[in-house]
């Protein structure tokens, strides 16, 4: 019964070499694969609305999904009102204070003076009282201190007085300058996170996951949509140290897909090294568990392969 058994296995076989013609099928068994692509949103916000779906083929430029982010609107009204403002330092920078301006300081001199005759009266009462003894050192210093403050305010609203009096000097022009330039870009800075309200795609990509769902938290740098870039098919094998001088970079391969037959050509772009615990496209006993392991990338010549395979299907090479 067993060699029954053989002689059945063994003219399988030869029914399968026989069908492939006069090509003869190596050892090096790969794997087709596909340049994959993730799609993320810079800003955190939520997911208000989910274009696409799993499995459907989209465009370069194609919106995939809206991010609601609250805070771009509030942002924007910030960088508006201070353009405003920098626009008002400017103006006021080259003609200088308004009557209305001055107007308005001399009444916080007035205010201030008041202030410092209050401070002055209050401290000669304390100093008599302290000769006296009747209060103590520290009552006294507080007084002290308070009327010094008062002499300052003072002080530093007359030099903004004269100040707005006179011409605006050309580094306070320079200032002012400055400033609407840091509003300008402050608001492109908003602008920008506008646009990141919309995930867009970066190239025509078939969309295999989409790992949120409308109304959940989106996060910086979470990828939202993941798929994988048309047309970028190209196969993938691993050879050993002893095996892997028999193939060079720009050497043509004839591929053979072992479920239908299908022969492709492809080019060998790129030949490198493996760390020891990569994923092995071909097993023992191909491999002596001392050998270095390298990785051979083939890309398809003619692009009708890339309507013929499916991710992680296996390729073989023909001799």
């Amino acid at each position: 019964m067993k060699s029954i058994k053989n002689i059945i296995i063994l003219s399988i076989l030869m029914l399968a070499v026989s069908s492939c013609g006069n090509d003869t099928i190596t050892e090096y068994r790969g794997k087709v694969k596909f340049e994959t692509i993730s799609v993320s949103g810079k800003l955190a916000g939520r997911i208000s609305e989910i274009y696409v779906g799993e499995g459907q083929s989209v465009k370069k430029g194609d919106t995939l999904a809206y991010v609601d982010i609250p805070e771009v609107n509030a942002k924007m009204m910030q960088a508006e009102g201070a353009i405003t403002s920098a626009k008002g330092q400017l103006n006021m920078a080259y003609k200088g204070a308004t009557a209305d301006q001055i107007n308005q300081i001399d009444g916080q001199i007035d205010a201030s003076n008041a202030q410092l005759n209050f401070a002055q009266g209050s401290y000669n009462r304390l100093q008599a009282m302290y000769k006296d003894s009747l209060v103590t050192l520290q009552q006294f210093d507080e007084v002290k201190m308070k009327l010094n403050m008062a002499k300052a305010q003072v002080a530093s609203l007359e030099a903004k007085r004269k100040e707005v009096s006179n011409s605006a000097r050309i580094e306070q022009i320079e200032q002012a300058k400055g400033q609407l330039d840091q509003a300008v870009g402050a608001k492109k800075e908003v602008l920008s996170a506008e646009n990141e309200q919309y995930l867009i795609a970066p190239a025509a990509m078939s969309i295999e996951t989409i790992s949120l769902q409308e109304g959940e938290l989106l996060t910086p740098g979470y990828a939202l949509f993941n798929g994988y870039e048309k047309g970028s098919v190209y196969f993938r094998f691993t050879v050993p140290e002893s095996k892997v001088y028999d193939f060079e970079v720009g050497k043509t391969i004839t591929l053979v897909n072992p479920y239908t037959d299908q022969v492709t050509e492809g080019k060998i772009t790129t030949i490198k090294q493996l760390a020891n615990y990569a994923d092995i496209t071909s097993t023992a006993p191909l491999y002596n568990l001392s050998e270095s392991i390298y990785e051979l990338k083939i890309v398809p010549t003619s692009t009708e392969a890339n309507q013929s395979f499916f991710l992680n299907a296996t390729i073989l090479i023909k001799d």
